[in-house]
């Protein structure tokens, strides 16, 4: 790891990323691809040690109260979150200040920070979202090796269930030859039943590809699937798009299920909800208008 003074830490739509760069070492990691410009070695990751100071003078400068979101790009709990507690300096100043959160995670480091969530979620909205790709412990363990399994991914969002706090499944991406398959879904699907998850986010059945992310993956379809390289360079070539062949009837199956449980898996509906401020107090919700106004 290295240290780097940020500028600025808050996006336009009010997103951050306090890491650039991940450990996790998901074979499919799209924040690898070169378009993102990463001065540096991927796994040295770069720490935003001014991040806290700049979110405190962010929020109180802000007019309007809205959700924060983290997460898109960097997972905010890294093995090194544990020391530097940046994302915890965050969240304190979240729920200071009474904004709203939303955060994506795939590791249980995020059950050290459950005392802010709560507290932020009964003032404002906290909503948790955990990325599920693979039902199959084994599996998991080659696709996203340096993090915890989607079991125990699934427990974080059974226990975030029973303190209230609305969570998203990512079940995205998934990967075409590999874990493309409808006991792999369904066994995803009743992980998400099972926790009461308010929305499942996913596109379609597949993984994007490009330059940067694409050899990193080739290089791990070599190590530990002998011949799937080939087999997706026959298939999709130089594609950014790598749809599953299975995808229409997948999709179905989620489609189907989630209308049968009553959760949500319309994207836009999902986005809508993250960004939308829950002022409980007032008993009102900030309109996406007034949101993108702050």
């Amino acid at each position: 790891m290295h240290e780097m003074i940020a500028k600025s830490i808050l996006s336009p739509q009010n997103g951050m990323n306090l890491y650039r760069g991940c450990l996790h070492g998901c074979i499919y990691c799209d924040a690898r691809s070169t378009c993102y410009q990463m001065d540096h070695a991927f796994e040295d990751i770069a720490v935003k040690m001014n991040a806290p100071k700049l979110l405190e003078d962010a929020l109180s400068r802000k007019r309007k109260r809205c959700m924060i979101g983290t997460g898109a790009m960097s997972d905010p709990y890294l093995p090194i979150e544990k020391e530097l507690k940046l994302t915890r300096r965050c969240l304190e100043f979240i729920d200071r200040y009474e904004f709203g959160l939303a955060i994506q995670t795939k590791s249980d480091l995020i059950l050290r920070d459950l005392d802010l969530l709560k507290s932020i979620n009964r003032k404002t909205k906290c909503v948790v979202q955990i990325t599920m790709t693979t039902y199959d412990e084994e599996l998991c363990r080659i696709l996203e090796p340096g993090v915890c399994t989607t079991k125990r991914r699934f427990e974080i969002l059974q226990i975030m269930r029973e303190e209230g706090i609305p969570t998203i499944c990512w079940m995205t991406p998934i990967l075409p030859f590999i874990n493309d398959t409808e006991e792999n879904i369904r066994g995803l699907l009743d992980y998400c039943r099972e926790a009461k998850v308010y929305g499942i986010m996913l596109f379609d059945i597949g993984v994007t590809l490009r330059e940067g992310n694409r050899e990193y993956f080739y290089k791990q379809l070599d190590k530990h699937f002998p011949g799937m390289k080939e087999q997706y360079i026959r298939t999709y070539g130089n594609a950014y798009e790598v749809p599953s062949p299975h995808n229409k009837k997948l999709m179905k199956v989620v489609k189907d299920e989630c209308a049968r449980n009553g959760i949500v898996c319309d994207s836009m509906k999902i986005f809508s909800y993250m960004r939308e401020f829950e002022d409980k107090a007032a008993g009102r919700q900030i309109t996406l208008e007034e949101h993108f106004n702050v």
